[in-house]
């Protein structure tokens, strides 16, 4: 059976997409997810549901690019918004600052120097926020996981796919959680 929705089969024990994400959120990603919400409720919606519309009154719908590709841009949209409203309801906003913050704990930024002196800054941050540019990694992620709990000049060692690898923690802060969120 060949298809556009077959998949390589992996062993549901053994598969990382089957664990469990943590469903923590920092009070600024919380704002933008509902930014980007409010967006696509307001905005992007109802100016594709009008193309749409317009597309559809210029008759045959079979031979009409503009109606097609707008129709599929608007159940995109509709499908991104149930996942942002269902997510929303399901994530924990974390809106205050760690009792401990000589602690690595979720918000945390870490600046952390390798065995040959490089520094690498991250922050930890949740599932739908991560940014690689910015070095924002999931709670989830295994150098997350590690640092989680660990104290200023902990060493902390992480597998990487190139093997095993040696940080120590230079540095630990938090940024206080906006007001708007």
């Amino acid at each position: 059976m060949k298809g556009r929705n077959m998949t390589r089969w992996r062993d549901p024990a053994k598969d990382p997409r089957q664990e469990p994400k943590s469903n923590l959120i920092t009070a600024e990603g919380a704002a933008r997810l509902r930014g980007v919400l409010d967006h696509l409720t307001r905005v992007k919606r109802p100016a594709l549901s009008t193309k749409v519309g317009e597309a559809a009154a210029q008759g045959d719908r079979s031979e009409n690019a503009d109606y097609t590709y707008n129709k599929k841009e608007l159940n995109r949209v509709i499908a991104r918004i149930g996942y942002l409203t269902k997510r929303l309801d399901e994530v924990q906003v974390v809106d205050r600052l760690p009792a401990d913050q000589e602690k690595v704990y979720f918000g945390a930024h870490v600046t952390l120097e390798d065995e040959e002196g490089e520094e690498i800054h991250i922050r930890i941050v949740g599932h739908d926020e991560t940014r690689t540019e910015n070095r924002w990694i999931s709670v989830d992620a295994p150098l997350a996981k590690t640092l989680l709990g660990k104290r200023l000049d902990d060493d902390v060692t992480v597998l990487a796919p190139g093997g095993e690898t040696t940080y120590i923690i230079t540095a630990i802060s938090y940024t206080a959680p906006s007001a708007k969120a």
